[in-house]
């Protein structure tokens, strides 16, 4: 009897997925028009203005790289860690997963990725936190450790810039 149960929801589940499929149009994205008509899936996919051949598609394959390599960070001490990087890290992954959203063509790939690299972003400045936090034992002094971290990183960065435009000027 039970299996009769799950077979019956699988038809129903089926036949709701099918009535979607004819209320919205099948493949949204690659859908069918008088040009593409007689073109395969991959013909689409290189003629798409998301396709192999655009930017649309590298950017996002090639930001992978940046991910793995916050992945890969996940094994280092959280005191070897930048925060402004990850900081950066988190904020690019934000706004450009919801820019991502808002542009035409939307990229979905792109959106993906950079949800990723925000999301490793974000735990990596938790493991920043928690750091500072076991060495200072209150929440407050930890973010206050932080904020004195970003303002000296900050800090250094304006100095290099001005000793090197003071250098060119000269």
């Amino acid at each position: 009897m039970s299996s009769r149960v799950g077979l019956r929801f699988f038809q129903n589940s089926r036949a709701a997925f099918r009535n979607a499929q004819r209320r919205f149009g099948a493949g949204h994205r690659f859908q069918s028009s008088d040009a593409t008509a007689g073109q395969s899936t991959f013909q689409r996919m290189w003629n798409s203005p998301i396709g192999v051949k655009t930017v649309h598609f590298w950017a996002p394959v090639m930001k992978w790289a940046l991910v793995i390599a916050g992945i890969s960070d996940f094994n280092r001490p959280a005191e070897k860690l930048s925060l402004t990087q990850n900081g950066a890290l988190t904020a690019t992954g934000a706004i450009w997963t919801r820019w991502c959203l808002i542009i035409t063509p939307k990229n979905y790939l792109l959106a993906a990725v950079n949800f990723f690299l925000g999301c490793v972003g974000i735990v990596q400045v938790g493991r920043i936190y928690n750091y500072h936090r076991s060495l200072d034992e209150s929440p407050i002094e930890a973010v206050k450790s932080m904020e004195h971290e970003m303002v000296d990183s900050a800090k250094g960065a304006v100095h290099k810039a001005e000793a090197a435009i003071e250098k060119k000027s000269t």
